[in-house]
């Protein structure tokens, strides 16, 4: 199941999706993803563009999940490409002498706490909009890198423990990680068309 492909064809939501495509593209000069995303999104079979957006991308991949044509196309896409990756044979290694805005950021394990700092220091990060999945959304909020929330609640009551959410990755089993619970502060509900809703929260870290 895909939201991305399946949400279209559900009478009462598909009307109103579209809206949530255009806050995504409302993005901060910085925009963090993962590999993992960008490649369901099909940016491995997107060409490479002459119209050069005014957003430099962020891409955690380690598997990798970006090809060759991937990188490129991010590349050329934004103003820098940034690869945060694990992975010492990831394909972008190969495209650093011909991608003059490529930066390879390289860890064993990455630390998230110093990445941000790292892309303060050497790149001039002061704002970012984070753009990924469940898992490293929770790995983010918990080690209090987030700031500021923007939900779209669609229309539609899924459910299923298997179906991921906005925080996934490992449960709380334990009161002495309660902690990891971040309370958030509404800044402001706004209603969309289609019985869509926009949260804005700002985060207690």
């Amino acid at each position: 199941m895909d939201v991305d492909r399946d949400f279209p064809n559900i009478p009462g939501v598909g009307q109103g999706l579209k809206q949530y495509y255009d806050l995504q593209i409302e993005t901060d000069e910085f925009s963090l993803n993962t590999g993992k995303t960008l490649a369901k999104t099909g940016v491995n079979q997107k060409q490479d563009c002459t119209e050069q957006l005014p957003v430099s991308f962020v891409v955690v991949d380690s598997a990798p999940h970006l090809t060759g044509q991937g990188t490129s196309h991010l590349a050329h896409r934004g103003r820098q490409l940034l690869v945060v990756t694990t992975n010492p044979a990831h394909p972008a290694l190969a495209l650093r002498a011909t991608l003059g805005n490529l930066h390879m950021l390289h860890y064993d394990k990455i630390d998230f706490t110093h990445l941000f700092d790292r892309l303060k220091q050497d790149f001039g990060v002061t704002r970012m909009t984070i753009q990924s999945g469940g898992s490293l959304n929770a790995t983010l909020v918990r080690a209090g890198l987030v700031d500021r929330i923007l939900l779209v609640v669609a229309p539609a009551l899924i459910g299923g423990k298997d179906t991921p959410t906005p925080m996934d990755g490992e449960s709380l089993h334990t009161t002495a990680v309660l902690s990891n619970i971040k309370p958030l502060d509404l800044v402001q509900a706004t209603a969309l068309q289609d019985s869509y809703v926009l949260l804005e929260y700002k985060v207690r870290n």
